[in-house]
């Protein structure tokens, strides 16, 4: 998607839902740039769709890979000097504070409000970083490194399909899938990819949950439109509700039927008092029957796809044909052919009655609202004891396999008062913590004044960089960009901008 960005000494641009947000003055500092990820509600439903499609019972959040393009084979950072702030030290307060406790906690207790962001890179590929929601104005923001938004490899475009999943565990969504809509950085980033302002921070949508709702009947062509999940069930009618359904709708293209327990002496269509019954039969017989009217002919007609829940899905044993779709339904196609028999050879007359599940996405609210927000803070001196949070997942440089990526984990200690460079990473002032952490990492919010018993504290930066600084095959050295004000500038835009639910 095509970069909007604020040029220097120009008006901004204040249209629509983003001029409350994102309105200025004629002679604003170009510090922030913008760009729209899912442009609308039906845009969005689209990319929690794509996530949530299953093939093979898996779904694609579950088939996503740690994404590491940027971060693998880290050249050492030089450590220099220290970093000095660009003004006053600020503060913005975290949402959604649990209840105290007088006892002493002895295991850090991870916030609920961190998890994974999901995307699709340039290659094509389901690819996660780590992240965290934070304090907004409308409970809608997510923290995470801007290359975990912004693709290089594609003239810093934002990735595609971007969502965040707070508690993210091996394809579940406890608290819903929340879909990208506006993502921030700095003007110097996302124009000259800047890794020393490797952070972004994007509004998401009310999340959604996609599964559950009540079956509502709805008229055949309303069923072949409908997208989501949907089912088909015969039910029993009088002969002379088969005859009228017949009469009215041609009898080839009848959802009725008749169906007979045995074919016994099939006649032709022209016998006196024949009846058109249907055999269900297999995919490879039907396409080996001929067409027409005669004896065991295709009734195209009649082809119906039935969405089972996995459980019956699992357990057919019948001549249908299954196939999971591409949306992950569970399918079972019938095919039938005809034949004409005696009357009294008829023993029962049916109608397929058509359901599709009405509220199959649900809106599961705002993302503040069902995880908290950490709070933010910039300009804070360089040594400072922080809690980092985020899912490591690669090996480290010598092969050795540390972590996961499974469930989340937490590093501790004071970050350097020196800066770290690295020329091959446009990077000059990044600050530093000893820590293990390997890429999967990457995002992961830098916690000051963490407060184990609340689960909140304030993001004073993010993963972007790791490093083997005594070069012995294994990362020991994490960096984050330094929080100044022109990270503030971001972040200030970011926070009051406005997204909304896709759910109607």
């Amino acid at each position: 998607m095509k970069r909007i960005l604020l040029p220097a000494g120009g008006a901004v641009l204040a249209t629509g839902l983003l001029a409350a947000g994102l309105a200025g003055t004629a002679n604003a500092v170009p510090d922030w740039a913008y760009d729209t990820m899912a442009k609308d509600a039906p845009s969005a439903v689209e990319v929690a769709k794509f996530w949530l499609a299953a093939n093979d019972h898996t779904n694609n959040l579950a088939k996503a890979t740690p994404y590491t393009w940027e971060t693998k084979a880290t050249a050492k950072l030089n450590a220099s000097g220290g970093y000095t702030p660009d003004g006053k030290p600020g503060i913005v307060a975290p949402i959604g504070e649990e209840k105290k406790t007088a006892a002493k906690v002895k295991n850090i207790n991870l916030p609920k409000s961190i998890g994974k962001v999901f995307f699709v890179d340039s290659s094509g590929d389901l690819k996660w970083c780590s992240a965290t929601s934070i304090q907004g104005k409308y409970r809608n923001l997510v923290a995470t490194a801007g290359h975990c938004v912004y693709d290089d490899s594609k003239n810093a475009s934002v990735m595609d399909n971007w969502v965040f999943v707070p508690g993210y565990y091996q394809g579940k969504t406890p608290y819903g899938i929340y879909v990208g809509k506006t993502a921030f950085t700095h003007y110097d980033y996302s124009v000259y990819n800047d890794r020393d302002r490797d952070y972004a921070f994007v509004t998401v949508y009310n999340g959604v949950q996609i599964g559950g709702g009540t079956a509502k009947e709805v008229s055949q062509k309303d069923y072949d439109a409908f997208s989501g999940a949907k089912f088909g069930k015969d039910v029993p009618i009088t002969e002379d509700e088969y005859k009228k359904t017949v009469d009215l709708h041609g009898g080839e293209t009848s959802a009725a039927w008749a169906k007979a327990e045995t074919i016994k002496d099939p006649v032709g269509p022209d016998f006196p008092g024949a009846v058109k019954v249907f055999e269900e039969v297999s995919k490879d017989a039907y396409d080996k029957a001929p067409s027409g009217q005669v004896n065991g002919a295709k009734a195209p007609g009649k082809t119906t796809v039935e969405h089972a829940t996995k459980a019956k899905y699992d357990a057919y044993t019948g001549p249908g044909y299954r196939k999971i779709d591409e949306k992950g339904n569970y399918t079972i196609t019938h095919y039938w052919v005809k034949f004409w028999v005696k009357k009294t050879d008829v023993k029962s007359f049916f109608k397929t009655v058509y359901y599709v599940i009405d509220g199959f996405i649900k809106d599961s609210g705002r993302l503040g609202d069902n995880v908290g927000g950490q709070g933010f803070t910039w300009n804070q001196k360089p040594e400072q004891t922080v809690f980092v949070f985020g899912y490591p997942a690669d090996a480290h440089p010598d092969g050795n396999k540390a972590y996961t990526g499974v469930t989340p984990k937490w590093t501790y200690g004071k970050t350097s008062g020196k800066t770290y460079v690295s020329a091959a990473h446009k990077v000059e002032e990044h600050v530093g913590l000893k820590s293990s952490f390997t890429p999967g990492a990457d995002g992961g919010p830098w916690l000051a004044k963490y407060s184990n018993a609340k689960r909140l504290g304030y993001v004073n930066g993010v993963t972007s960089l790791f490093g083997d600084q005594d070069n012995n095959g294994r990362y020991d050295l994490i960096t984050s960009p330094y929080f100044d004000g022109e990270t503030q500038t971001v972040y200030s835009k970011a926070a009051n901008v406005w997204s909304g639910t896709i759910v109607k």
